[in-house]
């Protein structure tokens, strides 16, 4: 007996191999669209709006920004750095629990930013401080700044320095290990 063939038409093997190809193609094209929105490091999900810097002529001053966190999950800023600075902290204002008196001290672990929230540096709050000023903060000069987060991505942007007549603060050079 003799055994029979079928042949496929060779129009439906190609009209099947391209319908499968574009729904692959399709399906990838989806994906990295969705993709493309979500922050891929905790920096890609952060904005920096008003920032500024206390002008100075040496020794230390403050920085100030809005961070948004447009991402759903949590940040954390861990470090800053800036070329106007030997070094800059992460600072906030906290209670003595001797004195009761607030007093500005380094974050040890980092600025937390929510997701969906915003930390807001401000004076008299968390803030930027830079310390040993490598020469006079001019107002209007800009001074470019590094926020560095947990994942080890990094943020820079660029503040303003601005005329600032509050948060006349004295340095204490033996607090704190600073150099005023």
């Amino acid at each position: 007996m003799k055994a029979t063939r079928f042949r496929t038409p060779r129009r439906i093997l190609v009209a099947a191999t391209a319908l499968l190809t574009l729904s692959a193609l399709a399906a990838c094209g989806s994906d990295e669209s969705a993709d493309a929105d979500a922050p891929r490091t905790q920096a890609d999900a952060v904005t920096v709006s008003e920032p500024w810097i206390k002008a100075a002529d040496k020794g230390m001053t403050g920085g100030f920004a809005q961070l948004a966190n447009k991402g759903d999950e949590d940040v954390t800023v861990v470090s800053a750095s800036s070329a106007a600075a030997q070094s800059v902290e992460l600072h906030e204002m906290a209670k003595d629990p001797d004195t009761g008196a607030m007093v500005m001290q380094e974050r040890e672990d980092g600025l937390p930013i929510a997701g969906g929230s915003t930390a807001e540096l401000a004076p008299g709050g968390d803030h930027l401080m830079f310390i040993g000023l490598t020469g006079p903060l001019a107002a209007g000069q800009e001074v470019e700044v590094t926020l560095t987060f947990a994942d080890d991505s990094e943020l820079t942007f660029s503040a303003p320095a601005r005329s600032f007549s509050g948060a006349e603060e004295e340095y204490d050079p033996h607090a704190g290990g600073h150099d005023g």
